[in-house]
């Protein structure tokens, strides 16, 4: 599903006000503008009830392709600091922060994580998203110093939280003999999950690190060779993406469809992708079941 399906929520308004005791007598501006579903959920965890949070991106949408809108720009030019992913996910920002004018400051957190390349896909990594809460941490408490200690004490209280994910997803995975642990995607957006992990990534539908790039005929043919050699179980479809191509290919080649992953977008609310905790973990369970052709199961805890 691409974001022009979404032509009535270009903006949500995510987390607003500001709780008992946290008021703001220097008048500094208090709101944050967030590119991504994941950036936005990241902020949100630490801009707490200080800071009102704007995110770009609706759920369940693609990133690669989505067009700024007018509202957009109003948002960012209202904003004491923008939050961005990186790399080809967001790159239209960059013309929406000239268009909007104002004075914000724009903190890219792909410049904050260990990466792969040039792979964008940052957040597929836990130990990536608590790098990205120290950088989220700064940019807030320097566009509001007054919440400052806010935001040090959600910060901390939230890397707790990733990093009990992080171990937990490690014991799932543990689950799965090395030979199970093989991997084929929609697109190349699961990398750095599979190198945290332990997980050999077999290749994926779309070879590319984008969904808006299109298999050739012979990149699939290749591809079911290489389910039916290697004894893949299970392809896994994108939450996002038609899994059309998908069930054509699993088929062919004998694995099953597995559950749909969160890659490039968080879920709706009440979804088991609607957080970035819940899509880590919602990923891992479906890997699991998935990929032991549904003998063994197992959820992480955050």
């Amino acid at each position: 599903m691409g974001t022009r399906s979404f032509a009535g929520a270009a903006l949500i308004v995510a987390a607003v006000g500001s709780g008992c005791g946290e008021g703001d007598p220097s008048g500094t501006n208090r709101i944050a503008v967030a590119t991504t579903t994941q950036v936005g959920d990241l902020v949100r965890n630490i801009a707490g009830t200080r800071t009102e949070v704007r995110q770009v991106l609706a759920p369940n949408s693609d990133p690669h392709d989505y067009e700024p809108r007018p509202s957009d720009a109003r948002a960012v030019a209202a904003a004491g600091v923008v939050f961005r992913s990186g790399g080809d996910l967001d790159g239209w920002l960059d013309d929406l922060v000239d268009s909007a004018g104002g004075d914000a400051h724009v903190v890219t957190l792909l410049d904050s994580v260990r990466t792969r390349g040039d792979d964008p896909h940052w957040w597929q990594d836990p130990r990536n998203a608590v790098r990205a809460v120290g950088a989220i941490r700064k940019g807030l408490a320097k566009a509001d110093p007054g919440g400052t200690g806010i935001y040090a004490r959600n910060a901390a209280s939230y890397v707790k939280r990733l990093r009990r994910l992080d171990r937990s997803v490690s014991r799932c995975i543990a689950q799965l003999p090395p030979s199970q642990r093989r991997l084929v995607t929609t697109h190349d957006a699961l990398g750095y999950y599979a190198d945290r992990y332990g997980i050999e990534v077999i290749g994926a539908l779309i070879p590319s690190l984008s969904t808006e790039a299109q298999p050739s005929a012979g990149d699939t043919a290749k591809l079911v060779e290489q389910i039916r050699e290697q004894e893949v179980k299970a392809i896994f479809p994108e939450r996002s993406v038609n899994p059309k191509l998908e069930r054509a290919v699993s088929r062919e080649a004998g694995a099953r469809l597995g559950e749909a992953l969160w890659a490039d977008t968080l879920g709706p609310e009440g979804s088991s992708g609607a957080t970035y905790l819940g899509s880590i973990a919602s990923n891992t369970t479906a890997l699991v079941e998935g990929l032991s052709g549904g003998s063994r199961s197992c959820r992480p805890r955050a």
